[in-house]
């Protein structure tokens, strides 16, 4: 079960997205991380999930190691999108004893569950397509300001890349024990 999951791995190609410096990639993630979250009404949301299918379709990378990465957080994106689907305020359209389905509530589930799933396969596109070693340094390229004000950058970035590197070691570990 743990060898499905495919957050996190690598998956060599030879994409435009592959070629992209990974400096860009991560600022690239963050504003559209940010994007993702100023969505505010429907076309903004229908924009930014095309956006999200333009990505995932430049990347390369097979739609299955998608889908294997959001086969993790299915869960939460079920329980998120359910506690707000009975958190809307206003007129109810169903309602049983204190329990209601208000039309807010649907668009707060939809706008939830749509931004969620977005920044996983977002996210999954930047390390599919970026080896743990690129990523690694193009952090410490990004982080290096911070020696000024005397931040361990080079530190950080090792604590990093050992984490990235133990991973599938952690999740292999996981495999036995199961």
């Amino acid at each position: 079960m743990v060898r499905d999951v495919a957050f996190g791995q690598y998956f060599p190609a030879k994409s435009l997205i592959h070629r992209l410096d990974p400096r860009a990639k991560i600022i690239m993630l963050v504003a559209f991380l940010v994007l993702v979250f100023c969505t505010f009404n429907y076309a903004a949301l229908a924009l930014v999930a095309a956006s999200t299918a333009a990505i995932v379709a430049m990347s390369g990378v097979p739609a299955k190691f998608y889908f294997k990465s959001l086969k993790i957080i299915i869960f939460i994106v079920i329980v998120t999108s359910v506690l707000n689907l009975f958190y809307g305020t206003g007129d109810p359209i169903w309602q049983w004893g204190i329990i209601k389905i208000t039309i807010n509530g649907i668009n707060r589930s939809v706008f939830v569950t749509v931004r969620i799933i977005c920044l996983i396969l977002a996210s999954s596109a930047l390390t599919f397509t970026t080896s743990p070693t690129e990523l690694t340094d193009a952090i410490e390229r990004l982080m290096k300001p911070l020696n000024k004000i005397h931040v361990p950058v080079h530190e950080i970035a090792m604590m990093m890349s050992l984490a990235l590197r133990f991973v599938p070691t952690l999740l292999e570990e996981t495999d036995k024990i199961m």
